[in-house]
């Protein structure tokens, strides 16, 4: 791996953009500053303006699967897992929502039926992306319900009731400590190779899957600060979307997905 310096702009001069990665082979990453992420959700909020009944189709959609995932299940441990791994899958999810953003940048038309097999762009990378998610998936549930059952040994029948129990349990706050760590430690590894790596196999077609993760763990490393701001946004809406009974979500997921595309156009060369 390489660094790119470059010479001081004279004053006045039109700055080109910063390169802090490049690597042999894998496109260049471009240095944004903290305000990027609050650029993209207003690009975002353009995109679902622009295709409001498109973005609204793959917002029920994702809403729709938060529902099930949450609702159908009878044990606390493995509905909390489901509800904190949404965030995990939700990348593959949008899928569709990333390729509404790719057809208004380039002035064409972004209709559901012209983005619903937008995977087809690239099958082999991004179904072997979808298997790693899905193996994610399984193992962060596994680890949910350890930690659970660490705590809470007899079980807990539903979330509503493990939040009842934590308000009255000694060990609440140790709880929380634990999942929490457990979580974000989690959800940094999932975060680092998953936050550019759909929207560029989606775009790129003769990109593989491992070689977008890179491309995306080095987009973290470059702009580690922006990045986990727009991470703890993300998870900021994703929660006040489930906080108003899932309504939210219906604007919320879309609005993410179409300001994760225009992350992945800001930040990769």
């Amino acid at each position: 791996m390489t660094e790119e310096t470059r010479e001081p702009a004279p004053e006045g001069a039109r700055r080109e953009p910063e390169y802090l990665t490049v690597t042999s082979g894998l496109p260049p990453i471009r240095a944004v500053g903290l305000d990027a992420p609050w650029r993209w959700l207003r690009a975002g909020w353009r995109d679902f303006r622009a295709a409001t009944g498109a973005s609204l189709f793959y917002g029920g959609v994702l809403t729709a699967m938060g529902v099930i995932l949450t609702q159908s299940w009878g044990k606390g441990a493995i509905e909390i897992a489901f509800l904190t791994g949404f965030l995990i899958v939700g990348p593959f999810l949008a899928m569709g929502l990333y390729d509404i953003s790719r057809r208004v940048r380039s002035g064409r038309r972004a209709m559901v039926g012209d983005t619903l097999t937008a995977w087809k762009a690239n099958p082999g990378a991004i179904g072997f992306y979808a298997v790693i998610l899905a193996l994610l998936l399984a193992v962060w549930i596994r680890v949910s319900i350890v930690v659970v059952a660490l705590f809470f040994p007899q079980g807990v029948p539903s979330g509503a009731t493990l939040a009842a129990q934590l308000l009255e349990s000694p060990d609440a706050l140790a709880f929380i400590g634990a999942y929490v760590a457990a979580g974000c430690g989690f959800a940094l590894f999932v975060f680092a190779t998953s936050v550019v790596s759909l929207p560029m196999l989606l775009e790129r077609e003769r990109m593989d899957a491992l070689s977008a993760m890179i491309t995306s763990f080095n987009a973290l490393r470059a702009n580690f600060r922006p990045m986990v701001l727009w991470g703890a946004l993300v998870v900021a809406l994703t929660a006040a979307g489930f906080a108003t009974f899932y309504v939210g979500l219906l604007v919320a997921l879309p609005v993410i997905g179409h300001a994760t595309w225009h992350a992945y156009k800001d930040v990769v060369e």
